[in-house]
């Protein structure tokens, strides 16, 4: 008697079903797994290529991180090498980078040799994802455009009102309620108070749309747009730091890992910047532009339906308006905490200048007051919003040092404000010391430095346009916050020097934690 199968055709249709899966499923996972060991694979060759190819100091200490012994920040570390060095010049091979603190060389790539160090292909494409095709990411005519729109703006005394007027209702609305509710002894953070702040204060002058409102922003749902962008400028500067390229781009192609996270993070950005910005704007304005007073207004007169390319002239304007100015702050504030005699003397000055106990109620009641501009520079001069900014070379050229560096079509050149600031020969001994003093004349009147000795603004074609402004915002927060408070840091924060999380602005890592009382308490308690 024969055997007959009695496999239906459920049976039959199920088990190939289950034979494709497994099969598909054994396929992706090998593939995943050479895809990895590839990478793995380019990262150590190229490593190796370069690293026995230059055996120098650096380098061997870039690779192994043996620096890290010596130093918590690699910035420090940077500023250190670029202190001893006799050109203030130094070249890490593995990375084809070409640091610099020399205001000679700083000068010939932002002025005299401008047009041979632009942005360049390599770093658009690190910052692309974030930044697309905005003012800080591209060269040649969409620069030109984008830079000779903001100018025209920018210049226009009134849209200078109407930045005061931006801020001055932010602070007053915004801030300073928030703050007198946080005067029990509460410990707050003021980097991530003024990285709320300076959202809002970006958004309403630079869009016409307030965002949020800032306690919105700190425990409402719209602060997974904060989280989202700082974790979109976190994970765009790391691939800086890749010493091989192609680790991150075939992470990005495959859609995995910190490339996966930092694409979750843009959708977030761009929802904000096409709906709540951009849409909300066409919704109200309606045909006339033309009325408006903020700059996307006039953008969008001129971009008319373009609306990627608006989406990434508003993200360019965030990170200007909202990290470097948070940034400025929250370093500014940390001297203050730990130097009362810079804090007395601005609210000295202050009622010398306006009135005992009077606010700023001007524009030009600013530029009077001379010593918190210093104290401001000074600030900037130690704590610089962006650490180092790096160009590509077009043709091979010469640098101007006394060593002549010699530079390769296609490498790195990097000038380093943070590392400028600490070196004694353009600062003088004392040069790690907080002394606004040294931007003061005998009459206390204030003394720009050379913007190539001190190019916290950029200098040269790509000066930063926002300058006088992103000033007027940083004074009045300052003697806002400083007549009202008086701030204490928090037992959390490290007695050294702050460490930086990574990121495109300096950022401390784990924030700026104090605690604040009012200015009349502070006083009375002095009194007893």
């Amino acid at each position: 008697m024969e055997f007959e199968p009695s496999l239906s055709w459920y049976d039959l249709i199920h088990g190939f079903f289950f034979f494709f899966l497994s099969y598909n499923f054994i396929i992706i996972v090998i593939l995943f797994l050479l895809i990895n060991i590839t990478i793995l694979l380019a990262y150590i060759l190229l490593i190796k290529r370069r690293y026995f190819h230059c055996k120098c100091d650096i380098c061997y200490s870039y690779v192994t991180s043996s620096w890290s012994n010596n130093f918590s920040k690699i910035c420090d570390w940077y500023a250190n090498l670029l202190q001893n060095s006799p050109s203030k010049t130094i070249h890490i091979h593995v990375l084809d980078n070409i640091i610099t603190a020399n205001p000679s060389n700083v000068e010939y790539m932002l002025k005299t040799n401008f047009n041979n160090y632009p942005k360049g292909k390599p770093f658009s494409t690190i910052l692309g994802d974030l930044l697309g095709h905005g003012i800080f990411n591209v060269d040649g005519d969409a620069w030109r455009f984008q830079r000779k729109m903001a100018s025209l703006e920018l210049d226009r005394c009134s849209v200078r009102s109407y930045s005061f007027q931006a801020v001055k209702e932010e602070i007053d609305n915004q801030l300073m309620p928030y703050l007198y509710s946080k005067v029990e002894g509460q410990v707050v953070d003021l980097q991530e108070i003024f990285r709320a702040f300076s959202l809002g204060t970006i958004s309403k002058f630079s869009f016409g749309v307030k965002i949020e409102p800032l306690l919105q922003q700190l425990v409402g749902p719209f602060k997974d747009f904060s989280t989202s962008f700082d974790l979109a400028t976190k994970l765009s500067a790391e691939r800086a730091l890749e010493v091989c390229s192609i680790a991150w781009k075939l992470k990005r192609f495959l859609g995995i890992g910190k490339e996966k996270k930092l694409k979750d993070a843009v959708k977030v950005i761009d929802i904000v910047a096409m709906e709540e910005v951009i849409k909300q704007r066409r919704k109200k304005l309606g045909t006339s532009l033309s009325q408006e007073k903020d700059l996307l207004s006039r953008f969008m007169e001129s971009v008319k339906d373009n609306d990627c390319y608006l989406r990434d002239i508003i993200v360019s304007f965030l990170l200007a308006g909202r990290d470097t100015m948070a940034s400025t702050l929250t370093s500014f504030f940390l001297l203050i905490a730990k130097h009362p005699q810079v804090e007395t003397n601005i609210l000295t000055e202050a009622d010398r200048v306006l009135g005992q106990g009077q606010g700023i109620v001007m524009y030009d009641q600013i530029g009077e007051l001379t010593y918190l501009q210093a104290a401001v520079f000074e600030s900037m001069r130690l704590y610089p919003p962006v650490q180092f900014d790096s160009k590509f070379a077009l043709n091979n050229d010469v640098l101007p040092d006394m060593m002549n560096t010699k530079v390769m079509k296609g490498t790195r050149v990097t000038y380093h404000p943070y590392a400028m600031g600490r070196m004694e020969v353009l600062w003088g001994k004392d040069c790690l010391e907080f002394k606004p003093e040294r931007w003061l004349d005998e009459d206390r009147v204030f003394i720009p430095q050379n913007p190539y000795k001190y190019p916290v603004f950029q200098a040269g074609n790509r000066v930063c346009l926002g300058k006088e402004m992103a000033l007027m915002e940083i004074k009045y927060v300052a003697l806002s916050l400083l007549r009202d408070f008086h701030f204490v840091l928090a037992n959390s924060f490290p007695s050294h020097v702050p460490r930086f999380a990574p990121g495109l602005t300096a950022t401390f890592d784990g924030g700026l934690p104090v605690t604040l009382c009012t200015r009349k308490k502070y006083i009375s308690c002095l009194a007893k």
